[in-house]
């Protein structure tokens, strides 16, 4: 058995030890492909493989038709829309993530975010703190856990919508649940956002859920780009010059909203919340992991399609 990881930005050289140790162990051999420019390497690449690892990589329709014995993809991290997962499934192949892997990275930064944008990003000037403000966790799975964790410590009360998750459960960790997405911006001083990118998320987060947050309402937003409504936000903090908007994926309007809104708006050159050393090898290896257990056993804990 053969088990391909591809990145385009590699992993770092301990991850890569200790997945090739995990891989080797099990008597199945690695290959990587790593720092690739062109799409032609990957394709070869993945041509007699059994398994694939990747970070961001795309795994196109192109990328599985060329890939003849592949069996299983695992997309080293939590989100996974760089993997085709209608191809996948047509082709019998098994499409994984890692859950969890990158939490506490993700977790850290939006905290850190928070306390970036109370604080006049650090400028001169009189800020806030983040002790008795309300928080609003929106969607309080791996990472959203994590940051309500953190948050207590700053004394903050953190309230959560998910409708996935009981009330039950959110109230034994010390969670103030709410029914609705619209209860949890109306309450909340801060809103951490951890939705997925999906049909029904994609543009959610917009006019009419912004224009709902308290005096001074502050949104982070850790997750991905395209749940923002970036028209209508764009609108919204020109109508309301208190709100604040912090996320680590800049949208296609970040120097407009940059130059119009100054210090009330913050996005990073690039998306970073996993980018810790530590999340950097735990996906690496939880990937491997998955892949052995997968063509040893057929466990398919994490399947995503």
């Amino acid at each position: 058995m053969k088990v391909l990881v591809a990145t385009e930005k590699p992993f770092a050289k301990v991850a890569v030890n200790g997945i090739r140790t995990i891989v080797e162990k099990a008597g199945f051999t690695l290959c990587l492909l790593e720092k690739y420019t062109d799409a032609t390497d990957l394709y070869k690449a993945v041509a007699d493989v059994d398994a694939l690892i990747v970070r961001s990589d795309k795994v196109t329709k192109e990328v599985i038709e060329a890939a003849s014995n592949l069996k299983i993809v695992v997309r080293a991290g939590a989100g996974y829309d760089n993997l085709d997962l209608a191809a996948c499934t047509t082709k019998n192949i098994v499409a994984m993530n890692t859950p969890g892997q990158n939490s506490n990275a993700v977790a850290e930064l939006a905290v850190g975010m928070m306390l970036y944008m109370a604080r006049n990003c650090f400028n001169p000037g009189t800020g806030s703190e983040l002790k008795g403000k309300k928080l609003g966790i929106h969607a309080y799975g791996n990472v959203g856990r994590m940051v309500a964790g953190i948050a207590k410590g700053f004394g903050m009360e953190t309230y959560a919508f998910d409708p996935f998750i009981s009330d039950d459960r959110m109230k034994s960790e010390g969670i103030i649940p709410v029914g609705s997405a619209e209860e949890l911006y109306a309450l909340c001083d801060y809103i951490s956002l951890h939705i997925p990118a999906t049909e029904e998320t994609k543009k959610s987060i917009g006019y009419t859920l912004l224009q709902k947050m308290p005096v001074g309402g502050c949104l982070v937003n850790t997750a991905r780009k395209e749940v923002i409504h970036e028209e209508e936000l764009l609108k919204i903090m020109a109508e309301r010059p208190d709100l604040k908007y912090c996320t680590d994926i800049a949208p296609a309007n970040a120097e407009e909203l940059k130059v119009q809104f100054g210090t009330r708006f913050f996005a990073t050159p690039k998306k970073m919340g996993a980018e810790t050393a530590e999340a950097n090898i735990n996906a690496g290896l939880a990937a491997a992991t998955q892949i052995v257990n997968f063509l040893q056993t057929g466990d398919k804990t994490f399947q995503v399609n």
